[in-house]
């Protein structure tokens, strides 16, 4: 009898019942956690394919120079014994000039799509040399070994053979770089003797068909370096040390310019050896030509908020139970809080083939209807199911807004948190817990 009375103690026992229910809600991040997961395998696939894309068409496309260099042989004295070696002394563009057009592609790899583009690309500028070397050291000057380098990225990229004109004069190509170190690919072209050309402008004019994946880049190695881009590429996002001075974006493409100016940048216009060989790569801009990609984040945003979801639902079925003394059993809160899970499993597969806002509502709008006809049957009062897709309505609208403005989450998210509460306290101010028994079975 004593055990009957118990065991009917603990059913019907408001405590027990609340510590049930906040059970279920922990028990259930373990499956979130596993969808977590899924969004993360699901963003590495879709970087696996841009990158297996971008690595048959061609990478990312980091454009230098030209640079010139003169080798000169230095002689010092040590121990009695002179030891010749050979420096190489480079000197940029006095001004560098870059025009090009940029026409995107976008290609698929299963059901994600890739962008990648094919770039005409015309330079020109002029070296004016002035003659800075330490005569001290100075055994011999080789003009006639001086040569011009320009950078690229990935050599596959090239469409075409380059004609590098220095003063109207085709200059000799050389495949790969002899500054390695300072441009580690690249394009080599053997200039005539410099000695009778030293204080002369030395211009030069070349262009560039070059096609590439994800990125267009530019280093300003020119004291003033001026690029101006067009594109068909409606949805650029400019990167880099310095961004477009004019830019203008729509749905037909954009339109950017910048100008660099000697001293905008951490670049001298003479310098020996290797010295800044680490400054060059820290100073490009440049344009990404990217999908948004973001949607995988947003879903990743949006799963951090499924403890809230999940028990503010559990709180709109255990408020119903306590106020109408109607006993929900615990299967009934495991299928809810399966459901909701489904949101975000629903979510992240939708939105790899629809926008990601459809996506949210159609997911949303899914979840709710299941949940919502469920309730009709477990609460059997259509009031209490009116109520509760409500909630369920302003709960996803919240997070929607939340995941989207992402600088205002923190704000949005403790405001929402105090509405909640506000309202929980409301609703339940009259109930009497030390009282509360649920006296009949769903």
């Amino acid at each position: 009898m004593k055990s009957e009375k118990f065991n009917n103690t603990i059913k019907n026992s408001v405590t027990v019942k609340i510590a049930l229910v906040a059970l279920l809600t922990l028990i259930l991040l373990l499956p979130m956690a596993w969808i977590s997961t899924i969004i993360h395998e699901r963003e590495a696939l879709h970087s696996s394919a841009i990158n297996d894309v971008s690595g048959k068409w061609s990478r990312e496309q980091t454009v230098h120079g030209p640079i010139l260099t003169i080798p000169v042989m230095h002689q010092t004295k040590s121990n009695g014994e002179y030891i010749s070696s050979k420096h190489y002394y480079h000197f940029s563009p006095k001004e560098l000039s870059i025009n090009g057009n940029v026409q995107s592609e976008v290609r698929k790899r299963g059901i994600y799509e890739v962008p990648v583009y094919d770039s005409s690309l015309k330079l020109n500028g002029a070296f004016e040399i002035e003659e800075k070397f330490d005569r001290a050291e100075v055994k011999e000057i080789l003009y006639a070994e001086s040569f011009m380098t320009i950078g690229i990225s990935d050599l596959r990229g090239l469409k075409d053979k380059i004609a590098f004109k220095c003063n109207g004069e085709e200059l000799e190509l050389e495949p790969g770089s002899k500054i390695g170190n300072i441009i580690s690919s690249g394009i080599t072209f053997m200039l005539p003797d410099m000695k009778d050309k030293m204080d002369d402008v030395i211009a030069f004019d070349y262009n560039l068909d070059l096609q590439g994946s994800k990125n267009l880049s530019f280093v300003p190695i020119g004291q003033t370096t001026e690029v101006n881009l067009q594109s068909d590429w409606d949805s650029p996002s400019f990167m880099g040390h310095y961004l477009p001075r004019d830019r203008e974006v729509g749905e037909t493409g954009f339109t950017a310019a910048w100008k660099v100016l000697e001293l905008n940048r951490n670049i001298p216009s003479s310098w020996i050896g290797n010295s800044i060989a680490g400054s060059l790569n820290s100073n490009r801009f440049g344009v990404n030509f990217l999908l948004p990609i973001d949607d995988y984040k947003k879903s990743l945003r949006s799963s951090k908020y499924a403890i809230l979801i999940i028990g503010l639902t559990f709180l709109v079925f255990f408020l119903v139970e306590v106020i109408k003394k109607r006993r929900i059993h615990p299967f009934q809160y495991t299928l809810v809080g399966i459901a909701l899970c489904l949101f975000y499993v629903l979510l992240v597969s939708i939105s790899e083939h629809l926008n990601f806002n459809v996506a949210y509502f159609v997911s949303a709008l899914t979840v709710i209807s299941m949940i919502g006809l469920y309730s009709l049957s477990v609460f059997k009062e259509k009031q209490y199911s009116v109520l509760l897709v409500a909630s369920m309505v302003g709960l996803y609208g919240f997070l929607f807004v939340t995941i989207q403005v992402i600088d205002y989450a923190l704000l949005l998210g403790s405001i929402g948190l105090v509405i909640i509460v506000s309202l929980t306290m409301y609703f339940t101010r009259n109930i009497n817990w030390y009282q509360t028994e649920f006296l009949e079975t769903a």
